[in-house]
């Protein structure tokens, strides 16, 4: 079976969300005291359209790999639920889950939820040292991974993890398609897992320090119902392909419960390297609907001849991970026949909670408006909400009403949860600032807001001004402690290829800094590299970028100090 001949929404379908209103009172999610997120969404949609397809596989070269279809998935989570029960993992029981994006990993994980059992889904670089501490802080039971994990995994735990499956096999471990094989029609029993029963747990991406454990109860599944809806903008007949790695959040946010709950066809796609030409074929030659990208990714995309594709059938185009910049949004819209990119905001902790809709007024450079059934703020120094304009801290309201999606606090962390829950709030640690009409524009980390003469500036716009120059492909703004300024904005840019690191460049681009954005916001250091630090999600590690500096790495050659 293949996806040819389904009816496809167009471009002029209508948008989701048709009358936007930031209260509490728009938007309700209802979850029931006894919810297994397996049962109420895969098997609903198993039972009412079972051919529908579900889940479509792709290769490195776009080809087609495998196809699930709503029942298929629902029968291939149940032998995976019956082979981790006959080898005596249960409600409860850890899995920590490392593969990448075929379709095993939605056979792992959907078995895993089905049962009570918790996935720890963990990024495939992950090294030696990263397992070993997800398997001694998750308390991890079983391993689920695939042949290139399992030196890693046995060099992590010397072989302690009482189930060890793998797919494709490997000496010492169960093959994990033979053991679902073997676990026939997968009878397992139902409705052992309340609304507030663990779910999953992941581990956030560590951008300003070391990874803390986010465990999200069933109820979560239909926090993202939202994300895909709203944000999304998805209805039955899309394909929907989020560019991600299969271990962290973006992976639950673009690819799973939400989008299994609106009835929509899931694309994965096992890239080995998300180049702009296999991307974009990808897009033309499936058809893609609804595409989701990191802004790593988009800055890449729009270094090619989008002309020289067939992107007609997209609707709908969205980003999270990282602010994404005008420039690029705008270049992308002029090669996509008018599609403009909506970002999204959320975290690890939470589901989407502020978004630019389909349906609403897109303002560039800004996050959007928060998604219905979240309230979601900017507070000031004073813990209370900011005037318009003022940059505050990015809060959620979770008393009296806790609103769907938000995880109950770090696993195993108290002084993490006193820090971040405050009163009513919890504490984002993301900076921001709300205009007149409720549109947030994002400024950075509390960590990465740079202290220079008594001024505080956001990263995130010095690195907008920097990606604005022609020359310029990625871009990352940070402090480097001075005695003067108490800290001077450095950036480190990739350049376009074609472009050279020369002195004159770098004064070429400060000088456009200073013309783009407030004089005070310059880099007075430009430092050119080929590549920058980033989590699994896409982010840019200011952190390492700062280390750096700190440790004297960066190429001496491509830096100009300007004292002006």
């Amino acid at each position: 079976m293949t996806t040819t001949g389904i009816a496809r929404p167009g471009r002029d379908a209508p948008p989701r969300l048709t009358d936007y209103d930031r209260t509490y009172e728009t938007y309700r999610v209802d979850v029931p005291e006894r919810f297994n997120a397996v049962e109420a969404i895969v098997d609903a949609w198993a039972a009412e359209r079972p051919d529908d397809p579900a889940v479509l596989s792709l290769g490195p070269d776009g080809a087609e790999r495998h196809l699930h279809t709503a029942g298929s998935l629902a029968a291939a989570s149940r032998r995976t639920a019956r082979a981790l029960l006959d080898r005596g993992v249960g409600r409860g029981d850890r899995v920590f889950v490392m593969l990448p994006r075929i379709h095993q990993w939605y056979d792992a994980l959907l078995g895993c939820m089905r049962i009570g059992a918790v996935p720890m889904p963990g990024p495939n670089l992950l090294t030696a040292k990263d397992i070993r501490d997800r398997l001694d802080r998750g308390d991890a039971r079983a391993v689920i991974t695939d042949p290139s994990g399992t030196a890693r995994v046995d060099e992590a735990d010397g072989g302690a993890t009482p189930v060890r499956l793998c797919v494709g096999g490997a000496t010492g471990w169960d093959d994990f398609d033979a053991a679902c094989a073997d676990a026939g029609d997968g009878d397992v029993p139902t409705d052992v897992t309340a609304a507030d029963d663990p779910l999953l747990l992941y581990f956030t991406s560590g951008t300003v320090s070391a990874p803390k454990m986010v465990q999200h109860p069933h109820s979560y599944a239909l926090g993202h119902v939202a994300t895909a809806r709203f944000w999304h903008d998805l209805r039955p007949g899309d394909l929907h392909w989020a560019v991600t790695d299969t271990g962290w959040a973006k992976a639950a946010w673009g690819g799973l419960f939400g989008q299994l709950h609106e009835r929509t066809c899931i694309v994965q796609a096992a890239l080995d390297r998300a180049d702009a030409h296999t991307v974009l074929s990808i897009l033309a030659r499936h058809r893609i609907t609804s595409f989701c990208a990191p802004p790593t990714l988009y800055r890449t995309l729009v270094q090619a001849d989008l002309a020289a594709y067939d992107l007609s059938a997209l609707r709908h185009c969205t980003s999270a991970g990282e602010p994404l910049n005008p420039e690029v949004i705008r270049t992308w819209s002029d090669g996509a026949g008018g599609l403009t990119i909506h970002e999204g905001y959320g975290q690890t902790e939470t589901t989407c909670l502020v978004a630019s809709f389909r349906a609403d007024e897109v303002r560039p450079g800004s996050m959007g408006r928060p998604v219905p059934g979240w309230d979601v703020t900017v507070l000031g120094d004073d813990g209370e909400p900011a005037p318009p304009g003022v940059v505050g801290q990015v809060a959620v309201r979770h008393e009296p009403v806790r609103p769907v999606g938000l995880f109950p606090g770090y696993h195993g962390a108290p002084d993490a949860d006193a820090r971040a829950f405050r009163g009513p709030y919890y504490l984002t640690g993301d900076r921001a600032a709300v205009d007149e009409d409720g549109f947030f524009w994002f400024e950075g980390r509390d960590d990465d807001v740079i202290t220079s003469s008594a001024y505080r500036i956001g990263p995130f716009e010095v690195e907008n001004a920097l990606l604005e120059h022609p020359a310029v492909m990625e871009a990352a703004a940070v402090g480097r402690p001075d005695p003067d300024r108490t800290e001077i904005v450095v950036g480190v840019c990739v350049l376009t290829p074609g472009a050279t690191p020369s002195a004159d460049l770098a004064r070429e681009i400060q000088d456009h800094v200073k013309r783009t954005t407030a004089p005070y916001k310059y880099p007075r250091e430009v430092h050119f590299v080929d590549e920058l630090p980033k989590t699994v999600s896409g982010k840019i590690r200011r952190t390492e970028v700062r280390g750096w500096l700190a440790d004297g790495r960066l190429p001496v050659g491509g830096a100009l100090r300007d004292d002006a």
